[in-house]
């Protein structure tokens, strides 16, 4: 068994499907699209196979979450550049282009080499060697 894919509503589609294109190079699928229920989407492909799907409604009330904070359920997506200078390079990116960069680079008790980062949308992206 595996993970086929993990979920992610947003407001705005095309900007966070920009933003995973742009810095973790994910391959963007045709746009879903069911105009009776006001939703679109995208899957997202990484290189490792692993997907991420996109979703918008325009039917469907979100709830707001506080950008970045800690609470139960899914908490992070953790995305491997495979070293330490990998994980520098992309965080100082991000931090350059204006994200906000909530913890690290740090090697972490358990043994990895970590930054966390806010996608445009507040979640959590956890960058690992």
């Amino acid at each position: 068994m595996h993970i086929a894919h993990l979920t992610m509503w947003t407001e705005d589609l095309e900007r966070l499907r920009a933003f995973y294109e742009a810095y973790f190079g994910a391959h963007v699928s045709s746009t879903y699209t069911n105009p009776a229920k006001g939703f679109k989407s995208y899957f997202l492909s990484f290189a490792s196979d692993a997907r991420l799907e996109l979703m918008r409604s325009t039917t469907i009330a979100m709830a707001e979450v506080v950008p970045g904070i800690q609470r139960l359920g899914y908490i992070h997506l953790a995305m491997a550049v495979g070293t330490p200078e990998g994980v520098d390079g992309l965080t100082q990116r991000l931090q350059h282009d204006g994200y906000p960069v909530v913890d690290g680079p740090r090697w972490t008790g358990d043994g990895y080499y970590e930054s966390v980062v806010l996608d445009p949308d507040g979640n959590r992206i956890e960058i690992t060697a």
